[in-house]
């Protein structure tokens, strides 16, 4: 959700000032009104990664999406799109919601369903497209761990208690900074709940609170309990990755760990 401009707050995106001279990349690079691919986040981080390691520059890769981390470093491919079939799907998800598209998933292709969120209606419409149009499980086509790239995966590892407190005291620190007044804002620029953008944590909740359909307080308890939801299942998707080394996060070595580790790979 970084990618999109003008996503500060919600994102936790770094200023100028805290990026301490580091180039970052492919941050503010697409407007609210675009629709995210993974695809299409393949086909700009590669070629950056690319040019960086010709020059002998190392890339590190920051960040909680799974799946866009694999797309960048192993062999993952993605399969077409049929435009008929996506507007058929999306229709009848628009109608019924996510739920009976998944409970479908569920039957065609549970280890599929076993990887997306019940509530991620985009990503469920993906896989029946998919399916649809190959024949074949969307599970087939699921990152695999062939690298593409040798890499070394540091995960920093904290206790579910603190992890849960951090969130709570993270969300309260996004509404004092502002949060409502950014959505506000990127809502002249074309933000709606149904695009990818809409949906990011914070400010699908703020955009219901917004329309009238939350109270602040509902908005701030919902945005709680969606984080934590997805720090959970980003948690079983990392643990499922053999290459990943967890460090203590109240280890007071991470930092000379997590370097020692670089240098070794």
């Amino acid at each position: 959700m970084q990618l999109y401009r003008g996503m500060d707050i919600g994102t936790a995106k770094l200023d100028l000032s805290e990026r301490r001279g580091v180039p970052h990349h492919l941050l503010d690079i697409w407007d609210v009104t675009v629709t995210a691919s993974v695809a299409d986040y393949q086909g700009l981080v590669r070629p950056l990664m690319d040019d960086m390691i010709a020059k002998d520059v190392v890339p590190v890769l920051v960040g909680g999406s799974g799946l866009y981390v694999r797309a960048a470093l192993d062999d993952l491919e993605f399969p077409g799109t049929d435009p008929a079939v996506r507007a058929r799907l999306e229709e009848e998800l628009e109608q019924v919601g996510p739920a009976p598209l998944y409970e479908r998933l569920k039957g065609l292709d549970p280890v599929a369903a076993e990887a997306i969120l019940p509530s991620n209606g985009r990503r469920i419409v993906r896989a029946l497209e998919v399916m649809e149009l190959t024949g074949r499980p969307f599970s087939a086509n699921l990152p695999t761990y062939d690298a593409l790239y040798p890499s070394v995966h540091i995960g920093v590892q904290v206790p579910r208690p603190e992890l849960d407190e951090r969130i709570k005291v993270r969300v309260e620190r996004m509404w004092a900074a502002g949060l409502v007044e950014e959505v506000r804002g990127l809502i002249g620029q074309g933000l709606v709940a149904e695009s990818t953008a809409g949906r990011a944590l914070g400010y699908a909740q703020v955009l219901r609170l917004l329309a009238g359909e939350w109270t602040e307080a509902q908005a701030i308890d919902e945005t709680v309990r969606a984080t934590r939801r997805f720090a959970r299942r980003q948690e079983s998707w990392f643990r499922r990755d053999p290459r990943i080394h967890w460090l203590a996060s109240n280890d007071p070595n991470l930092t000379e760990k997590a370097l020692e580790l670089a240098a070794q790979g």
